[in-house]
């Protein structure tokens, strides 16, 4: 019965010895939060990463105005519209280097010359069908719009400027070819 209790006496010390050297308690790691918060309160997930199936999509926004919701609605509006045409030109540069070179045209003046023309009109493109799809207003009365136009719509008008800037810069390179033969053989053939 000694042996008993001295053992159990022993383990009782051994236990408060560790319990008693570890002299911090467990440290609890925060996590990171990366769900979505605007002005420091959850917000829908479309207001800091834009995104709808088939379609190109932008966030507006409008800062409070005494000009009332109708007012704010607009601007936000124009400013998601503004957005949508800034991400398509920038993914449509992307597409239409990738269509141009599977077209075949050897020269790189003619590609450049088709990026740039087709990068105009598409800025011109004024994202017919694009719409409201939704809304949200922050604690301070920040109006938040989620602008939305079918990437279908977007993709068909690229595709008629590529081959619309493909003619005409066709035509132009061939014209240009044209004048420095027809130069060359002014030089080889003078007639003055």
């Amino acid at each position: 019965m000694i042996k008993t209790l001295s053992s159990i006496a022993l383990a009782g010390l051994v236990v408060a010895t560790i319990t008693g050297c570890s002299s911090t308690a467990p440290e609890l790691k925060e996590e990171a939060d990366f769900r979505c918060k605007q002005e420091n309160v959850l917000a829908p997930k479309w207001t800091c990463v834009p995104m709808v199936e088939g379609n190109y999509a932008g966030v507006g926004i409008a800062h409070k105005s005494v000009a009332g919701m109708g007012h704010m609605r607009k601007i936000a509006i124009a400013d998601g519209r503004s957005n949508l045409v800034q991400q398509i030109k920038s993914q449509v540069k992307d597409k239409v280097e990738t269509f141009t070179r599977t077209t075949g045209v050897a020269d790189g003046e003619t590609v450049d010359q088709v990026n740039t023309a087709v990068s105009k009109q598409i800025a011109k493109v004024d994202l017919q069908g694009s719409k409201l799809v939704d809304t949200w207003t922050s604690p301070s009365g920040n109006l938040y719009v989620l602008v939305t136009v079918p990437e279908a719509t977007v993709n068909g008008e690229v595709k008629k400027a590529v081959k619309t800037s493909f003619k005409n810069d066709q035509a132009l390179w061939q014209q240009f070819q044209s004048k420095n033969a027809l130069e060359g053989l002014d030089k080889e053939f003078p007639t003055d």
